[in-house]
């Protein structure tokens, strides 16, 4: 379980990071974002009742969503 949250949290902090500055954040910045994506995304989609599947892909896209809102909403945009 442990490393499915990693791997999850690495491949959508990576992804978001590539579409939202042509690059990653690094190891670490990459698994923090895409962690913090995860748990917002998770919080997001229940909110609106709206379920993206079981299993790694649909995970990480509900991260990855999140992800990219954390970022602008941290870039302000």
């Amino acid at each position: 379980m442990f490393v499915s949250w990693v791997l999850v949290g690495l491949l959508a902090g990576w992804l978001a990071g590539f579409v939202m500055k042509d690059g990653g954040y690094g190891l670490i910045g990459d698994l923090v974002l895409g962690l913090v994506g995860s748990v917002v995304g998770g919080w997001i989609f229940r909110a609106l009742n709206v379920s993206a599947g079981v299993g790694l892909f649909p995970t990480v896209f509900v991260a990855f969503v999140a992800a990219v809102i954390v970022l602008m909403a941290q870039l302000g945009t």
